[in-house]
């Protein structure tokens, strides 16, 4: 019988073929590139027991409306069973502005919660145990600010830094790669960047001070190889920063972490885990010689592909997360979000998070796939597969050298570029008949059955308004401005922001007005056009 197609290829256009056998791993070893779990290169995992000794951080994202009710669904989703928190910030957040700046108007709670000063923070995790559950938070231009709010409110309800655990993205270099949220050029901020990973080796080690992010870039439309490459490559860009400040490698590389999407290709997907592992431990060895196997190790979150959703036939969309969720548990993630099936439409309805909570849940307690460690290793396709990925990041890994490092080549446009090339290519092979979307290309419905949404109301963004009028009235004027001199003093002179800005928002500075004085000494951004 012939086969279906004149060729197969995975969703990075790598050719598939038929069938594997011994004969494509010809120069491969079982010691060199698979080894043992907990042991370099890490093809198998960080730890030597994986989800044996302890399953993965299951963290939903969430957020939306104001700090109050973003605090309800968090205490939602640990009723029933997540053991993690995520938060998920609004556009004007983001962007670093209030909520009562003209720009924000219309935007306020939609997209996410929206925090504008400490006593936002305070309310958002009010009831909920800092020292005891874990954060990530997903915001990056303005991510030493909101961090800052983070470690006032533990200070305020006594806990110290050393018993704070989480993790800020605070990932600039593919913000101008692929989301495009940036606050000031490069260079400087990837001095606000060093500046919270040495604040954090010294006051908060159970930190994580960056997450890495190849999320947004796979969101952006790139392939899983490029969004390898580009992702580990912002990885060793932010250590050559931190190493250039003065910090040790073994003083901060174990508190780095990385963020990876996880698409449609199931095996391609649990193969780009087992690549980003090994890659890195490989380009960390090869580059700066750590004393501690901690700096080796690449931990990461996954998330499910927000971009592979799709509004018609919704119901769908729980098959689709859980194939993902499922390749993101064998190749070896340490936390891990489910997308909701309504995400295309809007924000997660409570029983559409719960469901998303219950597929991670199911996968890790009635599959039995975290039996054994690396289940599929050995396989001749999956290795096949992990090294051609590994091979094709070292490619780029190679251009990017050669232009100079990240910082260079995003001046040129060239991931930004290559990130194009690739999602017009996959829109091609959709719109030609070459890939399927079902429900969508093709398998359609003429009536789709309408689902309940979550919708946010006009009434947040005037209450967060009013918040934020009474809390100008109520502070000392001097006292803030004071404040935010000697942040700015302090920024100009090279010391460390950390403890200024800190300082700033506990004397109640909001948030848009500590970035638009960070903006007076750091500058602004223009990016390059990119056809």
């Amino acid at each position: 019988m012939q086969d279906r197609k004149p060729h197969f290829t995975s969703l990075s256009g790598l050719d598939i073929n038929r069938v594997y056998a011994r004969d494509d791993l010809k120069d491969w070893s079982l010691e060199k590139d698979l080894g043992h779990p907990g042991e370099f290169p890490y093809t198998r995992g960080v730890y030597p027991t994986m989800y044996r000794g302890r399953l993965w951080t299951m963290r939903q994202f969430a957020g939306f409306g104001s700090a109050e009710d973003t605090n309800r669904r968090f205490k939602y989703l640990l009723q029933h069973g997540q053991t993690g928190l995520s938060v998920a910030f609004d556009m004007p957040t983001l962007m670093g502005i209030d909520a009562d700046d003209v720009r924000a108007h219309g935007e306020v709670g939609r997209c996410g919660v929206a925090i504008s000063s400490l006593a936002d923070m305070d309310q958002l995790f009010e009831d909920i145990p800092l020292d005891q559950v874990t954060t990530s938070m997903t915001i990056n231009g303005p991510a030493a600010v909101i961090f800052a709010m983070y470690l006032a409110v533990a200070e305020k309800r006594g806990i110290s830094g050393e018993r704070v655990g989480g993790t800020l993205q605070n990932d600039i270099l593919k913000e101008y790669i692929a989301q495009k949220e940036w606050l000031f050029p490069p260079e400087p901020s990837l001095r606000l960047i060093t500046d919270t990973i040495a604040y954090c080796t010294k006051q908060v080690p159970q930190w994580h001070p960056i997450s890495i992010s190849g999320y947004h870039i796979r969101e952006a439309g790139s392939t899983a190889v490029q969004e390898l490459a580009f992702t580990l490559y912002d990885g060793l860009t932010y250590v050559e920063a931190a190493v250039k400040a003065g910090l040790t490698v073994d003083s901060f590389a174990p508190q780095l972490s990385f963020f990876f999407n996880v698409h449609n290709d199931f095996f391609e997907e649990i193969a780009k885990f087992r690549a980003a592992r090994r890659l890195w431990a490989r380009e960390m060895e090869r580059r700066y010689h750590p004393k501690d196997p901690r700096s080796l190790q690449l931990r990461c979150h996954a998330q499910t592909a927000g971009c592979s959703l799709t509004a018609q036939q919704p119901m769908n969309n729980v098959v689709r997360t859980t194939l993902q969720a499922l390749a993101a548990v064998l190749g070896g993630t340490q936390s891990l979000h489910t997308n909701s099936m309504d995400e295309t439409l809007a924000l997660p309805s409570e029983e559409a998070v719960k469901l998303a909570l219950r597929t991670q849940q199911l996968i890790a307690q009635e599959s039995e796939v975290t039996n054994t460690v690396d289940p599929l290793g050995g396989s001749y396709y999956l290795e096949a597969l992990t090294n051609r990925l590994e091979e094709a990041a070292l490619d780029y890994f190679r251009k990017l050298d050669d232009m100079g490092g990240m910082v260079k080549a995003i001046e040129q446009g060239y991931p930004q570029g290559e990130i194009l090339d690739s999602s017009q290519r996959y829109q091609r092979e959709v719109e030609q008949g070459e890939r399927i979307i079902v429900g969508v290309s093709d398998y359609l419905e003429r009536e789709s059955r309408p689902i309940p949404i979550l919708k946010v109301g006009p009434e947040v963004e005037q209450e967060q308004v009013a918040r934020l009028s009474d809390l100008r009235k109520s502070r000392d004027p001097f006292k803030m401005a004071g404040a935010v001199e000697a942040l700015q003093e302090a920024t100009s002179c090279g010391e460390n922001v950390m403890p200024y800005l800190i300082e700033a928002v506990k004397a109640k500075a909001t948030l848009g007005e500590i970035c638009a004085a960070l903006k007076e000494v750091l500058g602004i951004y223009r990016e390059p056009v990119v056809l």
